[in-house]
Formats: C-alpha cells, structure tokens, sequence
C-alpha cells in the first residue's frame, strides 16, 4: 500500500493501492483509494468529508480488495498453467 497526500506519485505496480487524502471544503478529509492493474488504475472508493480517525472505515474495504487481488491472481497463474500444460 502507498499513502500519498499528494495524488499518484508514479504508475503503480499491479495490486498495489494508492490511497490519497486532502483536506475538505466542507472540513474533514477527503481520501480516495487507487488499485494499480496490469494495463490501468482504477478508484476503489471515494470517502468524501472524512471527519476524526478515519481508518475503521477505510481499513476493510482495503482488506477485502487486497484479499479479493490475491485470488484473483491466484487463479490467473492457474488458468496460464493450465494453458501452457494442455498447449506446449
């Protein structure tokens, strides 16, 4: 995971998530997650006016998309092997 209070810094490495904060015009915290793929990023989430300790709330959805990468690529390894046995 990278934290950045400036935005993305560089590409980011597949499975690897960007979360950025600013501060609101409405007060509190703006943050924003980031998922780097193998062509792309995409936004995750976006919590607007984040007010206090905002990590309860960001924390698992982090968790589950870190968890869901995992075995996503899990099985994407699986299929190639599969691929590459069936067709050498």
């Amino acid at each position: 995971m990278v934290w950045s209070r400036t935005g993305n810094p560089s590409r980011l490495r597949p499975g690897s998530i960007l979360l950025t904060w600013k501060a609101s015009t409405r007060g509190g915290m703006d943050v924003t997650a980031l998922l780097g793929l193998a062509t792309t990023e995409d936004t995750l989430a976006i919590w607007p006016t984040l007010n206090g300790d905002w990590t309860p709330l960001v924390h698992p959805s982090l968790f589950e998309v870190t968890g869901l990468h995992a075995a996503l690529s899990v099985a994407t390894d699986a299929v190639n092997l599969a691929h590459h046995l069936a067709f050498p």
